[in-house]
């Protein structure tokens, strides 16, 4: 996953989690703040109902001597109602207390916050409550609570844009250094060895160290192509004298027949070491990227060529092919490097078959990617064994013939047309190779 997506996830985990708390802590914190603004406007109401004692309806009530009358007022939603009453003991006098209780207003109970106030007053001593609805209180703290929500989830969603956006901006240079250099170390020629354009002094270091890197690659690249010429005229020019001369002396009719037959193993050891350092040049021309990649490739044209090359072994096992090649598909690589990975892959089907064994060879579209797949029935291969038959000279059964190059060369073909290879394979019942190709274009 790219880093900026890391960045973006875990931007929204934080901003996520950050309202999970804030939708169970926010209740208890809002509550509390319209607790006290509620206590506040109380405490106001009172100085208000204070200061106008003298009033002609409150006074009348104050100097009356029946004390089981109370004087009461409240609104016509019953919102809030203002009580006072004479008292004969005073608890706390001159004190503001606070509670949450229940009042009966025109046969209606309701929930009140009432402040409690006790007083003197004409030398009489009177207990003030003035209560306001909870339901109210509880209405504006929902509205609240949901208000704080969405302006709190849409600050979020505008915050992780802009965070993104800045993030995008900041990774920038990275992303170039990677299009544009790291992606290129596998083609060291291509390499563009100017330096991004970056603010950020880690960034600018990164790109420094991949060109010094690259540059540095890219010479010893250029001196494994002199070495790879050099080392391929060394040693086959003398092989090549050591064989001419071998050839012109087995036909010495003075040898008896045991020299001939010293001589004629020696021939055969020449030409199994002229075709190792043979697969070898080819396997590091193909690793240097020393071929050209641009001919037009029609893979039913040359899987039926092959068939009919091995046409001779095919029958010596008795082999029955099934060849499904039907998918028209426009592929530019390098054509006689195909043919060899095609009939590297071809000529193991058929060595490691059983007799009367089958081999099919078909074609797909899988997720838009062309697939061409060789299936045999020979005696397979365990996990252990697949894991290692693409390294060299590794050879899987020692009774066979060969040198255990031929994947190999087939694993560096493959790597030069970016083709995916995938192996499957059950002991005593056949391995399953299938090529995907990186590009698709069908032909009209």
């Amino acid at each position: 996953m790219n880093l900026k997506y890391k960045i973006s996830i875990f931007n929204v985990i934080t901003r996520l989690l950050l309202i999970v708390i804030l939708w169970f802590a926010l209740p208890f914190i809002v509550e509390k703040i319209i607790y006290e603004n509620t206590n506040k406007i109380l405490v106001e109401k009172k100085y208000k109902f204070i200061k106008n004692l003298n009033t002609k309806e409150i006074h009348d009530f104050l100097i009356a001597k029946d004390t089981s009358e109370i004087y009461g007022s409240f609104s016509t939603l019953h919102n809030e109602f203002i009580q006072i009453e004479q008292v004969k003991n005073v608890v706390k006098k001159n004190k503001d207390i606070f509670f949450d209780d229940k009042r009966i207003i025109e046969n209606e109970k309701l929930d009140y916050r009432i402040l409690r106030y006790q007083f003197d007053y004409l030398n009489t001593n009177y207990q003030l409550e003035i209560g306001s609805s909870i339901k109210q209180i509880n209405d504006l703290k929902s509205s609240l609570h949901f208000f704080i929500m969405i302006m709190f989830l849409i600050l979020s969603i505008m915050t992780f844009l802009i965070d993104n956006y800045y993030i995008v901006f900041l990774m920038r240079p990275l992303k170039e250094i990677v299009e544009t250099k790291i992606k290129l170390i596998n083609n060291p020629e291509k390499f563009n060895p100017i330096p991004i354009e970056t603010s950020s002094k880690e960034f600018a270091a990164l790109d420094l160290a991949l060109n010094k890197m690259m540059l540095r690659i890219l010479e010893l690249f250029k001196k494994e192509k002199e070495f790879i010429g050099n080392v391929s005229h060394e040693l086959m020019t003398p092989i090549s004298i050591l064989k001419n001369r071998f050839e012109n002396l087995i036909q010495n009719q003075s040898l008896n027949d045991n020299a001939v037959d010293k001589i004629s193993d020696s021939l055969n050891t020449l030409d199994a070491m002229k075709k190792v350092i043979n697969n070898l040049l080819l396997i590091s021309r193909i690793d240097n990227k020393l071929y050209q990649t641009n001919e037009l490739i029609h893979f039913k044209e040359i899987t039926s060529n092959l068939l009919e090359n091995f046409e001779d072994r095919i029958e010596n096992k008795k082999l029955k092919i099934t060849l499904k090649v039907q998918n028209e598909f426009k592929f530019y690589g390098n054509k006689s490097l195909i043919q060899v990975l095609l009939s590297n892959i071809l000529s193991n089907s058929i060595k490691f078959n059983k007799i009367y064994g089958n081999i099919l060879i078909f074609d797909e579209f899988v997720e838009d990617k062309y697939v061409l797949t060789i299936v045999d029935s020979g005696i397979g291969m365990n996990e252990e064994q697949v894991s290692r038959i693409f390294n060299r000279f590794t050879r899987i059964n020692f009774e066979q013939e060969g040198q255990g190059i031929g994947l190999a060369i087939v694993d560096s073909i493959a790597n030069l047309h970016n083709i995916s290879i995938n192996v499957i394979s059950q002991i005593k019942t056949g391995t399953t190779i299938s090529l995907k190709f990186p590009e698709i274009e069908k032909v009209n």
